[in-house]
């Protein structure tokens, strides 16, 4: 007798235990995986800023709210970032913030990872070309927008 009720309570509880607990495996790889998108975006941008790599920053608080080191080195970066108009040496203390902050994102996820590596990108001479160039041809349509602007608030007047 005792041993059908185990046998029905088992039938019962099994199922709902395996639910349970494939639900909970599901969340916690879905956490990673949000971590290592975060991780990866500022991985990869790490030589210059672009759009993901701020959005990644914008979700370091929710993602990694559950990491105190991690969430206390983006504040320290977070509040170095806020500085307008920052001179050479706030502009370094701003990358050593940030690869301090990829460091311990590393820590966090597992990965065994020093400063040296995150400090030494490669970064291909053509690529820093490339940039240069995108950078400069646009300072030249926004100075021959301002200019023809100009002209434009010009010829209104008359």
């Amino acid at each position: 007798m005792i041993l059908s009720i185990i046998n029905i309570i088992a039938l019962i509880l099994i199922p709902i235990v395996s639910v349970l607990l494939g639900h909970y495996l599901q969340d916690r790889s879905k956490k990673r995986e949000d971590k290592l998108a975060i991780f990866k975006s500022l991985m990869t941008s790490r030589i210059y800023w672009t759009v993901d790599s701020v959005h990644a920053l914008n979700l370091i608080d929710i993602v990694f709210s559950d990491d105190v080191k991690v969430i206390e080195q983006w504040r320290i970066l977070h509040d170095k970032l806020f500085v307008e108009n920052p001179t050479d040496t706030e502009l370094h203390k701003i990358k050593i913030e940030k690869d301090k902050l990829l460091e311990i994102m590393a820590k966090s996820l597992g990965y065994k990872m020093d400063l040296e590596i995150i400090q030494n990108p490669y970064i291909p001479n053509g690529l820093v070309d490339l940039l240069n160039n995108q950078q400069a041809f646009s300072n030249m349509q926004l100075e021959i927008m301002k200019k023809m602007n100009g002209s434009l608030s010009l010829d209104t007047r008359n």
